[in-house]
């Protein structure tokens, strides 16, 4: 199974994801950004993006690794990644459900001003605009589609303790 934590940057995926992976036996933390980063390795580089979830290589390199992860080591990968674009989504899940792989989506929520302060004060990665930025394109797909596809959490008012705590127990259900 995969456990798919979604959400904007702030909203608390990376922390919730290390704690969901401790609650579930036999459960990974793939953070499939990395299969960005190899993209953006490649030299010469890939034509100009400003996010490598828009290089049609992503979408499917994300499903194979899962894919083959799981053939690997079975039991469950918990993946803490943003997808904001719909046809993404249904891309990676579509690709995933063609190989028979359950997903539970879970979407990380926070309203936009609790967002904004978690960004302004990250001691770990520092303010960042890439991620304020993201927010207004995170608001658009949560009211357009992004909270009818998942689970959602809302991280406002709870800790990320107590989130990945209720996510182990869905997921679980």
């Amino acid at each position: 199974m995969i456990i798919w934590l979604n959400g904007t940057h702030g909203a608390g995926k990376t922390t919730t994801s290390a704690l969901v992976q401790a609650l579930i036996p036999e459960s990974r933390v793939f953070d499939a950004e990395k299969v960005g980063e190899t993209l953006m390795d490649i030299r010469p580089g890939l034509p100009q993006t400003d996010n490598f979830q828009h290089w049609p290589p992503w979408r499917p390199l994300v499903v194979e690794t899962a894919r083959h992860v799981l053939d690997y080591t079975g039991g469950t990968l918990v993946i803490p990644m943003t997808v904001l674009v719909e046809p993404y989504w249904r891309e990676i899940s579509d690709g995933l459900a063609a190989h028979s792989i359950p997903v539970r989506h879970f979407l990380l929520h926070a309203d936009q001003e609790t967002l904004h302060g978690r960004i302004e004060n990250d001691t770990d990665m520092g303010y960042s605009t890439f991620r304020v930025r993201h927010l207004q394109l995170y608001a658009e797909a949560y009211e357009s589609w992004l909270r009818n596809e998942a689970e959602v959490i809302d991280t406002t008012r709870i800790t990320a303790a107590e989130a990945a705590q209720r996510i182990a127990e869905l997921a679980n259900n």
